[in-house]
């Protein structure tokens, strides 16, 4: 039984890490997010509690969202593809890259740049990035195999 206890903690330990992240501003007044502390600047650290992607989270949502006008983001209906994401996020990279390279049409949401993203973010309780909506169809994270299921069997 203590055996069985003591595997379970370490099992969930090994999905709990923590990342450090770099902010600094350049010479033009940028501010720069990375996980690589910048050889020449000083830069304020972070420390960032994460969660290891262990795979891709589909969903079936009856009303992926509710608010739709001409400054926020259309209803799901109206797009093929919508995704929330940031930008520096890697698995939103390779989505990106993804539909481009297939010619498949999206609209992003920077959810760190543009509140009323955030809040729509918010109201899909998301808890990562990116989230990708095809339809009443969410994707939780990127891989091609996943969005490919979703795509394909669009409602």
């Amino acid at each position: 039984m203590k055996f069985k206890a003591i595997t379970t903690i370490l099992l969930l330990a090994s999905l709990h890490a923590q990342a450090e992240i770099y902010k600094w501003t350049d010479a033009n007044g940028r501010v720069h997010y990375s996980d690589r502390k910048p050889a020449t600047t000083a830069a304020e650290t972070f420390k960032v509690n994460t969660f290891t992607q262990t795979g891709v989270k589909l969903e079936r949502s009856s009303n992926a969202y509710a608010v739709s006008s001409a400054s926020s983001p259309k209803a799901v209906s109206d797009e093929k593809v919508v995704m929330y994401s940031t930008s520096w996020c890697g698995y939103c990279k390779k989505a990106r890259a993804y539909f481009k390279k297939n010619n498949i049409a999206f609209v992003e949401y920077d959810i760190e740049k543009d509140a009323r993203a955030k809040s729509q973010y918010d109201k899909l309780n998301g808890k990562g990035v990116p989230v990708i909506l095809v339809g009443e169809k969410r994707m939780n994270g990127f891989n091609e195999s996943g969005f490919e299921r979703i795509y394909q069997n669009k409602s």
